[in-house]
């Protein structure tokens, strides 16, 4: 692994593979020389992650916080729940970064009123709310090297979620149309979406906006095989 590598964890839940498997797909179709890797929950637990699956809206609710881990705290890598559907070339986002910050994301003011999301799923409404579902991590920063394998099974949700293992200065932001929140930012002439995040529910799940583009890339992907 070096400086150029771009390596991408995508959260997996083994109740929606499809949500991953596209998503892969949108990166690949946008980008070349890859290297991503699926977060399995089945892959890590008891030997890398103990925290129960109790109560949790997916499977990487908070194994996404292995990365820095499964990186050996070296290098950058990019982090995306898995109902993401990126429209544009991922390596944009590699190409901001800067040492000086720990983790770099889409700082939202999003306050969701739904209280189910996913087809179900609890909704819940905390501060910066979905800003770790796409993280660019530098995983040698010396305040990364904390995020440990007890702090990620151990640590409270709102402590991991809401970074308060960092300082705020240490909190790098990428523009929103990296992670633009379906149903939740419009479109105009000056602010169009380079990846699309359907937090509120996955076209594979529920309606949505831009469910048609999501159906077409699953529809290329499935033309692959």
């Amino acid at each position: 692994m070096n400086d150029s590598t771009i390596k991408i964890y995508i959260g997996y839940d083994s109740r929606h593979p499809i949500a991953s498997e596209v998503c892969e797909y949108s990166l690949r179709k946008h980008s070349k020389d890859l290297d991503i890797e699926l977060i399995k929950l089945s892959e890590v637990q008891n030997n890398l992650y103990w925290r129960e699956y109790k109560e949790q809206a997916t499977e990487f609710t908070y194994t996404r916080f292995l990365v820095p881990y499964l990186q050996d705290y070296k290098g950058w890598a990019l982090f995306c729940d898995n109902d993401f559907l990126f429209l544009k070339d991922v390596k944009k986002i590699f190409d901001m970064r800067n040492n000086k910050y720990a983790v770099m994301c889409c700082k939202h003011e999003y306050s969701p009123g739904e209280i189910t999301k996913m087809g179900g799923e609890k909704q819940t409404t905390f501060k910066r709310k979905n800003w770790s579902s796409l993280m660019l991590i530098n995983c040698g920063h010396e305040s990364v090297k904390k995020l440990d394998l007890s702090m990620v099974s151990e640590q409270s949700g709102k402590y991991l979620h809401q970074f308060q293992w960092l300082k705020d200065d240490e909190i790098g932001s990428i523009p929103r149309h990296w992670n633009w929140l379906v149903n939740w930012y419009k479109e105009s002439a000056e602010d169009k979406p380079s990846a699309l995040h359907f937090t509120e529910g996955g076209p594979w799940i529920v309606d949505s906006e831009y469910k048609d583009m999501w159906l077409k890339y699953k529809k290329q992907k499935e033309n692959l095989k």
